[in-house]
């Protein structure tokens, strides 16, 4: 597949004389002198520390450590949208499988947001695994004026300008969602982008902001009444607000979930990308893993390597139609 870019830096095949391995498995790359892993692999999340992302893809990473037999290290690198490890994998990073970082679904927006691609989706990278898809909702401060979404969004469009929401990045689905809705019912509402959900909630609270877009991460703080919860943006009501009504039920036809997933650089060995997508399978269905995702209302989506690459070719061309549609820009 295209996508999959497993030809893009040559990749090396396995060669006719390789050893079977005691460790269920783990391989030895043509490309590498013994066993692959043979030291930490590094995983790159690009939010910041705290935020519902890193809690899970830190549970993940300890998941996958335990398969791979080496350390999963995770590195924060937050901002610009969730775009900064893709662009670190895209910038001369070895294909070696060691280097590898969370793949959000604004990797596939933002190229087509801006006049100059810090990479190219359908080139640059080697699709591992999908994980899972956020839930997403829209929340305000407890004390608040707008009980309801619908009373957020009349009030948005008899005050053009008035409402500043925050989104943990230009291009993510926050964003995107939110410029849809504005769309489709005529209101003017302004985004602040924030480095994650941590900076975008705390804008919140703090009244610089009157309305967050934002994953499942404000689930403790409307547990605990410092937020409310308009709406959700899945299929069906989260199990654990089940009083928030969806888009669909409030009349805005969108589903908005947002599938994420690992990658690497283009151009990583067949043999290596298999050993990851088996040990990201197994860390997925990890009880630690699945107890973090059933905490945020996230369900399990996994895909292999192909699958997943078939997925982000199809989730990158439809984006493209919709963000020229709407002619939305990066801010």
């Amino acid at each position: 597949m295209t996508i999959h870019a497993m030809g893009r830096r040559g990749a090396l095949g396995l060669g006719a004389g390789l050893a079977a391995l005691s460790r269920p498995g783990l391989i030895a790359p043509a490309q590498a002198q013994g066993r692959f892993p043979d030291r930490p692999v590094r995983l790159i999340v690009p939010w910041g520390p705290g935020g519902s992302t890193d809690i899970l893809m830190r549970a993940l990473a300890d998941a996958a450590s335990r398969r791979l037999g080496q350390p999963v290290v995770v590195e924060n690198r937050a901002g610009a949208g969730g775009i900064l490890g893709a662009q670190f994998l895209a910038g001369n990073t070895r294909p070696d499988g060691y280097t590898l970082s969370q793949i959000p679904i604004s990797v596939f927006r933002y190229p087509q947001m801006v006049p100059r691609a810090p990479f190219d989706p359908m080139k640059d990278f080697t699709y591992i695994a999908q994980i899972t898809g956020y839930l997403f909702g829209v929340v305000v401060k407890a004390d608040a004026p707008w009980g309801s979404f619908r009373e957020l969004l009349a009030y948005a469009k008899a005050n053009p300008g008035k409402i500043n929401y925050g989104t943990p990045g230009s291009g993510t689905s926050l964003h995107i969602t939110m410029e849809q809705v504005a769309a489709k019912e005529g209101i003017e509402w302004v985004q602040v982008p924030y480095r994650g959900a941590a900076e975008n909630l705390q804008s919140t609270l703090s009244g610089n902001t009157q309305v967050s877009a934002e994953t499942s991460g404000w689930s403790e703080l409307v547990a605990a009444g410092q937020l409310r919860l308009l709406c959700t943006w899945g299929p069906e009501r989260a199990k654990r607000f089940p009083d928030a009504p969806t888009l669909k039920e409030l009349g805005i036809d969108i589903v908005s979930t947002s599938p994420y997933g690992i990658g690497g650089p283009a151009g990583m060995d067949p043999a290596v990308v298999r050993v990851l997508e088996e040990a990201f399978r197994e860390a997925a269905q990890d009880p630690a893993h699945v107890a973090v995702l059933e905490r945020y209302d996230m369900a399990p989506a996994f895909l292999g390597s192909a699958d997943y690459a078939a997925a982000a070719k199809a989730q990158y061309e439809e984006d493209g139609v919709m963000i020229r549609r709407l002619g939305l820009k990066a801010g």
